[in-house]
């Protein structure tokens, strides 16, 4: 480790105690695993591992099967490292045993292609995800590893890392590809540091260092295959290989897949101190943010190519924010992090895990969100699985793994990042640390933690003051000691959104954060057209909608919260799992019955008016964004329509 340098904490170091995360992890753990393996051992994608297993079932065998299953190995193992299960234990050495076999005498590992297409491997990287399904079933081993130290599945996939070493790059008789679908690259970053071997850091730097270059490889690779890349139905900006990285200044395409490159282009600047690939995700970054990231955290506008379309276009109903692509989000800017140290990062980090991404879950762990829009008509709900069963694994992983987000450390620092009853025990150069959070947070802003030491120890605790928060008051043991960047003392120093805290740190030292919280009205930027005299409730870091279920005015559209009008919030603990709720006085569009008939009946008179719309006071209620679609179905809306 070097002097100053972020490292997060290892999730199994902490314990979440809370009532948003833990319940979710215990429904992962019982509900969620469950389920996706019941679906895979169904749908016959477990069987169909064994290259000896004949079906003609539909969906066995898929070019993308082996990433499902590597997702839910990766949570299975997640959850084996912090709640031990020998029947889970025993699932997922049962898999790994018939990857064994389906590995070749050379390595290669991929059950589509071992079977269905042998003559085909590596003939079309642009479309059949050969690597991404590799750069899966390696973050799976790599979990499993340090979940049980077993070596196992490691040593599969490192063989197949090491076989993939030989194939690709710029030596004399390598090809010169790199994948369609981005994802092998933070993979091998990732098996790099579990195993020292330098060799996968860098074959994933060539991976990145060669994507976009010219001559283009996958217009070399569709003439072998005897095809006009010129006819191909997309351009190289769906998968951001239109020009090489660096140059790269606009998120562009297939959201998740822009994702997963940015996380490795992330972590093999960190590791490899290459500062201009570090500033081009600071680039990417910031265009994602100032032009295209949704207030919930979600990602990808469109349909079409699952991604990204052009600056401020952020619809509602059409929005797409697919839950993975809102995952990738998290996942890199965790990474920006420890890469920048900028509380910036944690701030939208933490916007994408309480919103976009953890919406993608029922309650009840057992159906799933692919896309999820900012408005419904009361026709999208989650289901049990999809043909294309990329969230419910992902989801599912990130739960499993949600601590790894909360603290870093240093040689002498300790960061904390996000907020939650827990108990964590952090490595400060030759010290541990217990810190016990006690806190109704994300639905209250006050956080007491208090410091458990076997001896006293100097030390930097640099708390997160989240972006949102608009004023924070600080004390020690009960003294205070800072409020804002106003009031400077020296017991507190700001620093890049963290309050820096250097002292002597004894055992029973207590530190209150507090938090302010009020709900608040959030307007976007003029240029988004589809949000211009709308507004967001937010409070805290979480964005609320409206569901009809609450709010029978359908369509919804007719509500608008006046300027003036006083909302508040209040906890209410049995109302989807315990949530704080906001209410408040609005206005709601009187809708004319004569009219609605002879609209009915085809007059013309019955859809158009000149007279001016009737208003009624009503009581509105809006709950968090993320439990939606958890009750009776009907609307949602997140953006209102703000009144005088």
């Amino acid at each position: 480790m070097q002097k100053g340098e972020m490292i997060p904490l290892d999730f199994t170091r902490l314990q979440l105690l809370d009532k948003f995360w833990a319940p979710r992890q215990e429904t992962n753990r019982r509900t969620t695993l469950h389920i996706q393996y019941k679906n895979l051992r169904q749908l016959g994608s477990i069987a169909a591992i064994d290259p000896d297993y004949h079906t003609d079932r539909p969906g066995a065998r898929h070019i993308y099967r082996d990433s499902d299953i590597a997702k839910w190995l990766e949570a299975a193992s997640y959850t084996l490292a912090t709640s031990p299960d020998s029947a889970l234990e025993s699932q997922i050495d049962e898999v790994i045993e018939l990857y064994a076999k389906a590995q070749g005498p050379d390595g290669y590992l991929n059950t589509w292609f071992t079977v269905m297409e042998p003559h085909l491997r590596f003939t079309n990287l642009r479309d059949r995800h050969e690597l991404y399904c590799a750069g899966h079933l390696m973050e799976a081993a790599v979990a499993h590893f340090r979940a049980t130290g077993k070596r196992r599945f490691l040593d599969i996939c490192c063989r197949y890392a090491d076989y993939l070493d030989t194939v690709f790059g710029t030596g004399e008789g390598r090809m010169r590809g790199y994948p369609g679908h981005e994802e092998i690259e933070l993979a091998l970053v990732k098996l790099y540091e579990a195993t020292g071997h330098k060799r996968y850091l860098k074959l994933a730097s060539y991976f990145i260092d060669e994507r976009g270059q010219k001559p283009h490889y996958f217009d070399i690779e569709a003439e072998k295959r005897g095809e006009d890349p010129r006819r191909w139905r997309r351009d190289y900006r769906y998968n951001q290989s239109h020009i090489p990285v660096r140059e790269q200044t606009e998120v562009t395409g297939h959201a998740v897949r822009a994702m997963y490159l940015y996380c490795g282009m992330a972590d093999v600047a960190r590791h490899t101190g290459d500062r201009s690939l570090a500033e081009a995700c600071r680039t990417l970054w910031h265009d994602l943010v100032r032009k295209h990231l949704f207030i919930t955290g979600g990602i990808g506008q469109s349909k079409e190519n699952e991604g990204f379309t052009f600056p401020y276009d952020l619809p509602e109903e059409t929005a797409y924010c697919e839950t993975c692509a809102a995952i990738g989000l998290v996942f890199w800017n965790h990474r920006l992090l420890h890469l920048f140290g900028e509380g910036q990062y944690a701030d939208c980090l933490e916007r994408g895990l309480y919103n976009g991404t953890i919406s993608g879950m029922a309650l009840s762990g057992d159906r799933f969100f692919y896309t999820n829009p900012l408005a419904s008509l009361g026709h999208h709900h989650r289901q049990e699985w999809f043909t294309c069963a990329c969230c419910p694994g992902n989801i599912s992983r990130l739960v499993a793994s949600v601590g790894q987000f909360f603290y870093s450390t240093g040689d002498d620092k300790i960061w904390v990042h996000l907020y939650a009853q827990s108990r964590a025990s952090l490595p400060v150069g030759d010290e541990e640390v217990l810190i016990e959070q006690e806190t109704d947070y994300p639905w209250d802003g006050t956080v007491i933690m208090r410091l458990s030491l076997a001896r006293p120890h100097t030390f930097t605790l640099a708390l997160r003051i989240p972006g949102w928060c608009r004023q924070h008051a600080i004390k020690i043991s009960g003294t205070d000691i800072g409020g804002g960047e106003t009031e400077m003392s020296p017991a507190v120093v700001y620093r890049s959104g963290y309050a820096e805290l250097t002292r002597e740190w004894h055992d029973g030292d207590l530190v209150e954060l507090r938090l302010a919280m009020p709900v608040e009205r959030v307007r976007a930027n003029p240029a988004v057209r589809q949000a211009n005299g709308k507004i967001v409730l937010q409070r805290g870091p979480i964005v609320y909608c409206l569901e009809e279920t609450d709010n029978p005015y359908t369509p919804l559209t007719r509500i608008a919260i006046p300027r003036k009008a006083p909302l508040s919030a209040h906890f209410a603990p049995d109302l989807l799992g315990g949530v704080s709720v906001i209410t408040g006085p609005a206005e709601v569009v009187v809708r004319d019955e004569a009219r609605d008939e002879a609209a009915a009946v085809g007059s013309w008179d019955g859809l158009y008016t000149t007279d001016l719309p009737q208003t009624e006071q009503v009581t509105i209620k809006a709950v968090p964004y993320c439990v939606w679609d958890n009750r009776e179905p009907g609307e949602m809306l997140v953006w209102l329509q703000e009144g005088i």
